[in-house]
C-alpha cells in the first residue's frame, strides 16, 4: 500500500488567507481606501461591498501566486460582454408578438372560458386591469405560468416522430 504525503501549508499561503479573511471584516469605505492603495485609482462608485472585497482578494492572490495564464485570459477576453448579452435580450424582446389594444385572448381552463382584453396600459380580465399576462395566468391557475405561453402566444416545442 502506498503512502500519501501531505505537504505542510506554505507560510505565505497562511498569510494570504489571513489577509483575505481580514478583507471580510472591512467596511465599504475602508475597502475603497484599500482599493486605492492596491490599484492606484479610485474604485468604481457602483461596486457594492461584496464585489470590492472579491476583486481585492483576487488581486492579492494574483500578486502572490500569479495571475491567469495567457490561454485563460484570452478565453475571458473573447467571452460575451454584459452589454452584448443585454443587446441580445433587447432584440429578443422586440421580436415578441405585439398585441394591439382591443385584441381578445381566450383560453379554456378547468371547463371555463377565460377571456382577456388587450388594453393600451395592460390587460383586462374579470373587471380588473393587470400589467402582464403572467399575472392573470397566475390568478387563474394559482401557480406561476408564462402568460404568453398560457394564452397560446408562444410556439409549443415540436415533438419528434412517434415510434
Amino acid at each position: 500500500m502506498s503512502t500519501v504525503k501531505i505537504s505542510p501549508v506554505v507560510p505565505e499561503q497562511v498569510t494570504l488567507a489571513a489577509e483575505i479573511a481580514q478583507l471580510r471584516e472591512l467596511d465599504v469605505s475602508t475597502l475603497r481606501a484599500r482599493w486605492r492603495v492596491v490599484s492606484r485609482k479610485d474604485a468604481p462608485p457602483h461596486l457594492p461591498r461584496h464585489l470590492l472585497m472579491r476583486v481585492l482578494a483576487y488581486r492579492l492572490q494574483a500578486d502572490r501566486l500569479g495571475d491567469l495564464d495567457a490561454e485563460s485570459q484570452r478565453l475571458l477576453d473573447t467571452s460575451t460582454s454584459p452589454e452584448q448579452v443585454s443587446a441580445r435580450l433587447t432584440e429578443a424582446r422586440q421580436r415578441q408578438i405585439r398585441l394591439r389594444p382591443g385584441t381578445v385572448l381566450a383560453r379554456e381552463w378547468k371547463g371555463q372560458m377565460q377571456r382577456v382584453s388587450v388594453m393600451a396600459d395592460g390587460f383586462a380580465w374579470n373587471g380588473s386591469t393587470y400589467p402582464s399576462l403572467s399575472r392573470i395566468a397566475r390568478v387563474i391557475t394559482g401557480t406561476s405560468w408564462n402568460g404568453p405561453k398560457f394564452f397560446g402566444l408562444r410556439d409549443k416545442p415540436a415533438k419528434g416522430p412517434a415510434q
